[in-house]
């Protein structure tokens, strides 16, 4: 009888208990005297129902003791002396018969005869009994089950045994809880704060550093600090306290920024963590790596690098200036050298390269150009959105250095140097068949390194903290040697870069960048000139106007859907994004727009939140005040949605911004 069958029969009893007594008690309207007779009979039965009710358990075990009968004599005694705890169950999965054992072990002294085996594991009954058995939790515990099948009188029956494996369990879970990370911290801007400060201040600040990361470390009893550098450090930490510094997003992070110097520059920390590794070698590789990815990120976070996977803390300040340029004259002297054994040099961007992507690439290949080697600028001109500076160079005779994507393919070399500017990824460049086709690249970026970036680069010149890619290769033709020369139109292209990504020199800009425009200055651009590539025509002013007019306000948000899309949209949603900027009480903005099924996002900001972290989590990047995504696939109001609860969870995290 079935479990189900046996609960079905208990409902009926119930039922036709309640209902003698509600027929006996409306006997009482109708004649007391009748009621006086049928109330106590009714009682009478349904005490009885009751008894069947309560005593219907027992006599089921009764009666399935008794249907057990059709085991041998040695099969029953077998399992009554078997050690473990077992049962036995038929091919419909009820359970009908069990050991005491497993009464007194797993059911806690209930019966379960004709109950379904669900009740203790969905599992089914052939996987139970494979040789190396299955893995349950019941009764409390954890237990090995182990089957055997037979089959009796045309009936499947299968003989389960339940071995113990708590001990097992706990022990395996103190192992997961000790296994050691590897955590490496750096400080950021160690030789800054450094540089100009008194003996005195800088012992107060490493004491202030020391001391901090020691209380840092002080909870952590199995874990242990070393200094293994004037500004490094290591730190192996069990999985368990690993946990609670993840729970607590790595508050180390802002207790370090606390610390205050002579000169107000803020000390802040880079971590890398190498987790789930299977030796510790193996954890500090990924600690390193993780290490530069926080560092390439801009600093002052934290990132861990879980086997193949990255999880990034943190990255709620701007990046600190690195005043010296040493090593923009390694990677000068460095890329010389490349530029010299190569029998010629492709100069390629990002797709849709802007003035920064454009400016950069052909200040670099008209200044390799002056020291005797070939160079182009590969560009698809069709899908520019720097058509005023390509324009302007061609006006002026230097029309020779583009080349489209097609035309560069066909005549790469064993020997062809690929310079690639302005981007890290391989899904963002110009072309990835030239990518692909060159064996020595070189990357100039500027853009806080994501997680596939390119790894295969002879050089990986990568500086988050510097405000555009024009900047970068500006510093870099003047280590180039004395015959790297550009012109003025030349040197108005990288301008026009650097006044893109600094919105004419407002955000992220810093010494060297105004040294880079004074250098440019001097050489003959003209501001006047390169302030004409950023107008636009009266429609593209009011497609601008209409998606500002759209905006809501969300969180100190400014998020702007467009209803509309046109041939400049790529340039005008940028642009009205960062008109949204000067509404009062917006620290963020976001124009959405789609095109052929994929929508876009330009997010802006003025450095109060970082919306390179939001969009990171929709499957984009960017920088801290300048970042951007695509999604596929999905309806407006979907991504919007989706826009909204990324806003949702930054300010959840980041509950300061």
């Amino acid at each position: 009888m079935k479990n189900k069958q046996v609960g079905s029969l208990k409902a009926c009893l119930a039922l036709l208990a309640a209902v003698s007594l509600i027929l006996a008690g409306i006997t009482w309207f109708l004649n007391p005297v009748v009621c006086y007779v049928a109330l106590p009979a009714a009682a009478a039965a349904s005490g009885f129902a009751v008894w069947q009710i309560v005593h219907m358990q027992s006599r089921l075990r009764g009666f399935l003791e008794k249907s057990i009968g059709q085991m041998t004599a040695s099969q029953r005694r077998f399992m009554q002396e078997f050690p473990l705890p077992a049962i036995l169950v038929n091919g419909e999965r009820e359970i009908i018969w069990y050991s005491d054992k497993f009464r007194e072990q797993i059911a806690g002294g209930q019966d379960l005869y004709g109950f379904d085996l669900n009740r203790l594991t969905a599992e089914k009954l052939e996987d139970l009994c494979q040789p190396e058995g299955r893995e349950i939790l019941c009764g409390g515990g954890w237990y090995r089950v182990y089957g055997t099948r037979r089959q009796e009188n045309g009936v499947d029956l299968y003989v389960l045994y339940f071995v113990t494996i708590d001990r097992l369990h706990q022990e395996a879970e103190l192992y997961q809880l000790t296994r050691p990370s590897v955590m490496l911290i750096m400080l950021d801007n160690y030789g800054e704060v450094m540089q100009h400060a008194k003996e005195s201040e800088k012992s107060r600040i490493l004491g202030a550093i020391d001391s901090t990361l020691e209380d840092f470390i002080s909870s952590m009893t199995t874990s242990f600090i070393k200094r293994y550098d004037g500004d490094k450090f290591l730190i192996v930490v069990e999985e368990r306290h690993l946990d609670k510094i993840v729970e607590g997003r790595f508050k180390i992070l802002d207790d370090i920024r606390k610390i205050q110097t002579d000169g107000n520059i803020p000390v802040t920390l880079s971590i890398g963590v190498g987790r789930g590794e299977e030796t510790l070698a193996q954890s500090e590789a990924a600690a390193r790596q993780a290490l530069d990815m926080a560092l390439g990120r801009g600093g002052d976070q934290a990132a861990i690098k879980n086997q193949s996977m990255y999880e990034f803390y943190g990255g709620v300040s701007k990046g600190v200036e690195k005043r010296t340029k040493v090593k923009t004259r390694i990677v000068a002297n460095a890329l010389s050298e490349l530029i010299q054994n190569a029998d010629r040099v492709l100069v390629m961007g990002h797709k849709f390269g802007d003035l920064d992507c454009v400016g950069a690439a052909v200040g670099l290949a008209y200044a390799i150009r002056t020291i005797g080697k070939q160079a182009d600028v590969v560009i698809d001109r069709e899908k520019t959105l720097a058509n005023g500076v390509v324009e302007m160079v061609t006006k002026e005779g230097c029309g020779n250095l583009f080349v489209n994507p097609s035309d560069a393919l066909f005549n790469i070399t064993e020997d062809t140097l690929l310079i690639i500017c302005d981007t890290h990824t391989v899904n963002l460049v110009e072309s990835a068949d030239i990518y692909n086709r060159c064996k020595t690249v070189v990357v100039i970026d500027h853009h806080r390194k994501m997680v596939n970036h390119i790894d295969n680069a002879v050089i990986f010149y990568h500086e988050p903290y510097a405000s555009s890619a024009s900047e970068m290769v500006t510093e870099l033709i003047q280590y180039m040697g004395d015959n790297c020369r550009i012109n003025a139109v030349v040197a108005q292209a990288l301008l026009s870069g650097i006044m893109l990504d600094t919105r004419n020199f407002v955000l992220r800009t810093g010494v060297r960048t105004f040294e880079a425009a004074a250098y440019l200055r001097r050489i003959g651009a003209d501001t006047i000139t390169v302030r004409k590539l950023f107008s636009s025509t009266m429609d593209s002013y009011q497609r601008r106007s209409r998606i500002v007019a759209a905006a809501q306000i969300y969180k100190k948000c400014a998020v702007a859907e467009s209803d509309f899309y046109s041939d400049d949209m790529r340039i005008v949603a940028p642009q009205a994004a960062d008109e949204l900027l000067g509404i009062d009480g917006v620290d963020g903005s976001f124009v959405l727009y789609e095109k052929d099924g994929t929508i876009s996002i330009s997010a802006r900001s003025m450095g109060a939140i970082n919306v390179q972290i939001i969009m990171e989590s929709l499957g984009g990047g960017g920088h801290h005040t300048m970042a951007a995504t695509q999604i596929r696939g999905m309806e407006m109001e979907k991504v919007k949605q989706m826009l909204l609860e990324a806003i949702d969870k930054y300010y959840e995290t980041h509950p300061a911004s």
